[in-house]
């Protein structure tokens, strides 16, 4: 039969079995909480940062295509002895800048083959095409070079700006945070730090949001800016390899 001790001691545990209030730190309740300009701030940040990941995410496929198709073009343009050949291929590598150059290349080299032969040609033999300009090819080439650059650099300086101006925007709720904060300290008259910690928190968020977007933008603007002179360098290395082989041939 139970004591009354036994009945004493239930109701000490049952006591201590209560749960403790909810003092886990929630990042949704404390946005929620904001003033209107603080959750402003937040969406402009999470606009930023959506859309700079965006870019992050579609200028890697388009690279990785890139290096796949540039390195399969490279391989026919130098096996074969026809630019004819090459021309033939360039349908199905687009992707890559250096058929961009080669076709407008291609393009200059077949118009001026096709211009009439010297007059001063032997009788009864054929001329042999040969090119009016090399200089002309190579500024064809060079415009080429300059178009697919631009489309290389094609919303990368969205990330620079990013970068730069996400910190600015962070720090700004930060202080209008810290602002709202004191105010409702004078409002009530309490320093203590369950009135001060809520409204020092929620003005942190904007600084921590401003950065978590502006540092993977300045790892990645840094990264494809690295990518975009290395393919600038590769497009030079096959305009001058293009200009060689054109002299070789028809001049």
């Amino acid at each position: 039969m139970p004591t009354p001790g036994f009945f004493v001691l239930a109701l000490q545990l049952q006591g201590s079995a209560t749960p403790a209030p909810d003092s886990s730190f929630n990042v949704i309740d404390l946005i929620a909480d904001a003033s209107p300009v603080s959750q402003a701030v937040l969406a402009i940040l999470l606009i930023f940062s959506v859309i700079s990941w965006a870019v992050v995410i579609s200028k890697a496929l388009v690279f990785r295509r890139i290096e796949q198709q540039s390195a399969t073009f490279i391989d026919v343009f130098r096996r074969s002895s026809k630019f004819s050949e090459v021309q033939a291929v360039c349908k199905s590598l687009e992707g890559s800048p250096l058929v961009g150059m080669f076709q407008a290349g291609y393009a200059e080299l077949n118009l001026q083959l096709r211009q009439p032969a010297a007059a001063n040609s032997p009788p009864g033999v054929s001329a042999r095409p040969t090119l009016k300009s090399l200089t002309a090819v190579d500024r064809a080439l060079l415009r080429a070079s300059s178009v697919e650059v631009n489309k290389l650099e094609k919303r990368v300086p969205f990330l620079a700006t990013t970068a730069s101006i996400t910190p600015f925007i962070g720090l700004f709720g930060t202080v209008w945070g810290i602002m709202i904060a004191f105010f409702e300290i004078g409002q009530q008259g309490s320093t203590d730090l369950a009135v001060v910690a809520p409204g020092i928190a929620d003005a942190l968020i904007a600084t921590a949001l401003g950065l978590s977007a502006a540092i993977p933008a300045v790892y990645f603007y840094n990264h494809f800016t690295t990518k975009v002179k290395y393919y600038a360098s590769e497009m030079d290395d096959f305009a001058l390899e293009f200009l060689n082989i054109a002299e070789r041939n028809f001049t």
